[in-house]
């Protein structure tokens, strides 16, 4: 089975970071996503949707320190159901994603606007398993063609 979720939006506030005892890095927050579509009635409408994420290790140090909320972000990870039984005895359950790369969208102004900020668009991952080391490859060229979309046509 596949489990693979991929998310853009606005962080909804800043990174908590909190340490395991062996000292892994686990950092939570939440990401706003958005709609925007006509009803049947062709009013414009738009549909928000907040969900928590979850970053471990490095990525989780990395989102510490360079994102805040509001900051722009794509996420691809895993979703996942948490269920818990609530204080008055109802049980509880939301869904969240397990973050395995993060991308940091926007301009450096709009990340910490300092002089730490980490440039837009860089990628952080989580640790691949170790793997042998394969022989360099030599640069390939390919004619891959121009695609014409529209910005308007993209989802985020």
């Amino acid at each position: 089975m596949y489990n693979k979720i991929i998310l853009a939006g606005n962080l909804t506030r800043d990174v908590e970071v909190r340490y395991t005892q062996s000292g892994s890095a686990i950092g939570n927050t939440a990401i706003a996503t958005s709609r925007k579509f006509k009803s049947a009635t062709g009013e414009q409408k738009e549909e928000v949707l907040f969900v928590d994420l979850t970053f471990f290790g490095r990525t989780a140090e990395i989102a510490n320190q360079y994102l805040r909320k509001g900051s722009k972000v794509l996420v691809d990870g895993r979703l996942k159901l948490d269920q818990w039984t609530a204080q008055d005895g109802t049980k509880r359950s939301k869904h969240s994603v397990t973050v395995e790369n993060l991308q940091m969208l926007g301009s450096k102004d709009e990340a910490q606007g300092g002089y730490n900020a980490a440039p837009a668009g860089d990628t952080y991952s989580q640790p691949a398993p170790s793997q042998p080391a394969a022989e360099p490859q030599q640069e390939q060229t390919s004619n891959i063609p121009e695609i014409d979309i529209n910005e308007d046509e993209i989802p985020f």
